[in-house]
């Protein structure tokens, strides 16, 4: 028999807040986290905008520690504190705690920022602190060092689909038996002018300049790219027996999961989204449920003229036409490698509460988007399942299936 996992906390920190529940409000609200970009080395990129963080992080972390970490890495812990205490702080053996947070691109700032110290000051003024700063497992480690895991920090590295891979493995360490309780989920804060610069070299990102508020707009026919974000999603994953016994609140039970891969592209999904349809069907299957259960899913839809189509067919083909979708990245851009997690705890919460939140932006649909999204506003609806996808460069697809306790 399948062990029963269920998710007891959660937290964020996001470009529409600095905290889980006021990006919950905040998507309900359908607002929209994108600005101009107002550092000066942004006047020399084609794309200037972005979805930056509601709360600087430096405000809440400590001085001190903050010269330590890298900013993905504060983002992950501030998360990860926020998902432990609103778990209750389980008391649990820290021989069966884990953590499984991972990230797509990691330090990337600190390893800029150092270079360039290098280049201008020479060896002895780089950081002690550079390689823990730089190294992608550095948020997960961190975190596993707050609480003091002892099951193993695990980094999941999968591009645009860690989020809600790191999740994944998550469920399968408690499932096999290797932990009780996982502080699970993902981080990104790479707003730099490397890595923006790179992304408008492949003509991936938006360049609606002078509409930063509505440049994210996932099925629409004006779409030009997507919005580059950061932020970062933890849930606390925990056996229901062990959350039961000690008294927590229950959101909702992690019912299933898949993981595909395209065997296509690099960069471009398969057109007929042949890996995502996989993946969603390992996940219906691993959860238990008929596609009929899922009324709604969060969808990956990242304001990308390809991306988008893609998904669209594989829901079609996994799901049929019922559920109702949306893509909460309309208005908090694209977080990357916590973009899965950030939107796992949307789901996570439109299950608890029966709404899902809007897509904004959506003006003119596009001709093949014959799908039921909630455009625009929430929309109030008993959610027995959802579903969260995630895909990413490589080729990289996961799927979650959360269901009502």
């Amino acid at each position: 028999m399948s062990v029963e996992v269920v998710v007891t906390g959660m937290g964020a920190t996001t470009p529409l807040g600095g905290d889980a529940m006021s990006t919950w409000e905040a998507m309900l609200a359908g607002k929209s986290g994108v600005s101009a970009l107002t550092q000066e080395w942004a006047a020399q990129l084609t794309v200037r905008i972005a979805a930056q963080l509601a709360v600087e992080p430096t405000e809440k972390i400590d001085r001190i520690q903050a010269r330590r970490l890298d900013r993905s890495e504060m983002t992950a812990i501030l998360a990860a504190r926020e998902a432990w205490a609103d778990a209750g702080t389980p008391d649990v053996d820290k021989d069966r705690l884990a953590v499984s947070i991972g990230t797509g691109i990691g330090g990337a700032t600190t390893l800029l920022n150092q270079d360039d110290i290098l280049e201008a000051s020479g060896p002895r003024k780089v950081s002690p602190h550079t390689v823990p700063m730089l190294m992608p497992n550095g948020p997960a480690a961190w975190v596993g060092l707050e609480v003091g895991a002892r099951a193993g920090v695990h980094c999941v590295a999968s591009a645009c689909a860690t989020g809600a891979e790191a999740i994944a493995h998550a469920l399968d360490l408690i499932r096999l038996g290797r932990a009780d309780v996982v502080l699970a989920g993902g981080t990104e804060a790479v707003v730099h002018p490397l890595p923006i610069a790179g992304f408008a070299s492949m003509r991936a990102m938006s360049v609606r300049n002078d509409d930063p508020e509505r440049a994210s707009r996932p099925w629409d026919k004006g779409r030009d790219g997507f919005v580059l974000g950061e932020g970062a999603g933890v849930i606390v994953l925990e056996r229901a027996d062990h959350a039961r016994a000690r008294g927590a609140r229950i959101y909702a039970r992690i019912a299933g999961a898949g993981i595909s891969s395209d065997g296509y592209d690099i960069v471009q999904p398969h057109p007929e989204g042949n890996g995502a349809v996989r993946a969603i069907e390992l996940a219906l299957r691993d959860a238990g449920v008929a596609k009929a259960d899922i009324l709604h899913v969060n969808a990956h839809a990242t304001s990308t003229p390809v991306g988008d189509l893609a998904e669209i067919k594989a829901l079609h083909r996994a799901l049929g036409e019922h559920a109702v979708i949306t893509s909460t990245k309309s208005m908090t851009g694209h977080l990357l490698g916590a973009a899965g997690a950030v939107e796992s705890i949307a789901t996570i919460l439109a299950v608890h509460h029966g709404v899902v939140p809007p897509t904004i932006n959506l003006d003119d649909p596009d001709d093949e988007l014959d799908l039921d999204v909630a455009a625009h506003k929430a929309r109030h609806l008993e959610i027995p399942a959802a579903l969260n996808n995630s895909f990413g460069f490589g080729g990289h697809n996961a799927a979650l299936v959360f269901t009502r306790v």
